[in-house]
């Protein structure tokens, strides 16, 4: 996927979901439907299924995806924000999502999704506190160091943002989405020595 994904519409020609998921409509004058893409937004993961395998092994025994009283179960609800991120309906699929992590607090999958919703929406704040949780559950993550590090630089700290995409590149020194994203910010030491230079 990838930089591919840039501009990219979902409709015909589209490989068809493993299966079907109910997507809500757009709502009447939905902000964020028709919005262009951002400068440099937080695609998924290179890696990321449509229908994960570990997710619907979850669904099947019922581990971690519980129904709230007779409700849509958090993963109902993650299928639908996935499909809703797809359609590029990013606050509808950050409200899905909400609810799903409601359910399941903690869940990764989750998490990282909320994280991208927010993102693409322009909640770059909530997206940050969401890929920070993240990183708590898993450390390692490369996709969640890109993404901390995209949000904190939406937030104007471009140095905080510099050292997450420097891990990101770290973790997956394959993924060109990282180099590139890392290779748009200057380095906070190059510029440290600029300004001894000049001082």
């Amino acid at each position: 996927m990838g930089s591919g994904l840039r501009g990219r519409r979902v409709g015909a020609g589209a490989r068809p979901l493993a299966r079907e998921t109910a997507i809500v409509p757009a709502l009447a004058g939905d902000p964020c439907k028709d919005r262009p893409v951002t400068e440099d937004p937080v695609p998924p993961p290179d890696d990321e299924p449509d229908a994960t395998d570990a997710d619907a092994a979850d669904a099947a025994d019922g581990a971690g995806f519980a129904a709230d009283d007779g409700h849509e179960s958090a993963y109902a609800l993650l299928q639908r924000g996935h499909g809703l991120l797809r359609e590029r309906h990013h606050a509808q699929a950050a409200v899905v999502l909400e609810r799903a992590a409601r359910l399941e607090p903690g869940k990764a999958s989750i998490l990282e999704a909320l994280g991208r919703a927010y993102f693409n929406s322009g909640q770059h704040d909530r997206a940050r506190e969401t890929f920070e949780a993240l990183l708590e559950i898993d450390p390692s993550s490369h996709y969640a160091q890109f993404a901390l590090g995209q949000s904190l630089k939406k937030l104007g700290r471009e140095r905080e943002a510099w050292v997450h995409l420097r891990l990101a590149v770290a973790l997956s020194p394959g993924t060109p989405l990282y180099r590139q994203a890392l290779a748009r910010l200057p380095d906070p030491k190059a510029a440290d020595e600029d300004d001894s230079a000049a001082g």
